[in-house]
């Protein structure tokens, strides 16, 4: 078995109030990453501070905007085999990256997994308005950029996260990867604690008028591609 290196890239703006706990969590695996990319989103707060005094972490400053772009300058800087990315609100589980990583190192075909996810509420806060309750019970495959590993050379065949989203950058790319029948597998354990809390930007805006134009559009451009590939 192969032992892949890993790149993890956290985005994070004004993001003190978690990220120690994230990067900690990074820190806490049992398969160590090869590096871990901090993408400042020229943060007001003590973000910077928290990230260069954290063993082994690359501080980048983001000059663009948006998630999109901090994981694409992530992806940009990244040395490793493999990419996997934390939002600097989550948590990983220790086994999480010995998993994945070591799943892809076996099987070479397959170039990404995901795995399960828990959510949780965070203490004092109140759920978002667009986060469904239910959610908080179980286990859920979640096809979100914390929950992924893939292979470096996927993002050069297919391409990274489009900018020109609000909120659906992360929808679109694991859209454009299952219409084009990118080998992927699920790891059928809990990989990730994913907090809900008050200023969650995800949850706070699935609400939002715009969140379903964008829903709908992702859904429209996937069904054209599907069209073209029967015309074929």
């Amino acid at each position: 078995m192969s032992s892949p290196t890993v790149s993890v890239i956290v985005a994070a703006r004004n993001a003190e109030r978690f990220l120690a706990q994230a990067l900690n969590s990074i820190l806490s695996q049992t398969y160590q990453p090869h590096e871990i990319i901090v993408v400042d989103g020229q943060s007001t707060d003590s973000t910077a501070e928290i990230a260069r005094s954290c063993p082994r972490v690359r501080h980048v400053c983001q000059n663009g905007e948006g998630f999109a772009d901090a994981w694409n300058i992530g992806i940009e800087e990244a040395e490793g085999e493999l990419i996997a990315i934390l939002d600097s609100d989550d948590l990983w589980v220790a086994e999480k990256l010995r998993l994945q990583a070591g799943y892809l190192g076996l099987h070479e075909d397959i170039q990404y997994t995901v795995g399960k996810v828990k959510f949780f509420l965070e203490a004092g806060c109140a759920l978002p308005r667009g986060f469904k309750r239910e959610l908080l019970e179980g286990e859920h495959v979640g096809h979100m950029p914390s929950n992924l590993v893939a292979r470096s050379s996927l993002f050069r065949e297919i391409g990274a996260f489009e900018t020109g989203w609000s909120i659906a950058s992360d929808l679109e790319w694991f859209a454009r990867a299952r219409n084009r029948r990118v080998p992927m597998d699920i790891i059928p354990e809990v990989l990730l604690h994913r907090r809900v809390h008050d200023s969650n930007l995800s949850y706070c805006a699935s609400g939002s008028p715009v969140f379903g134009k964008e829903m709908l559009k992702v859904l429209k451009q996937s069904i054209d591609f599907q069209r073209q590939q029967g015309q074929r």
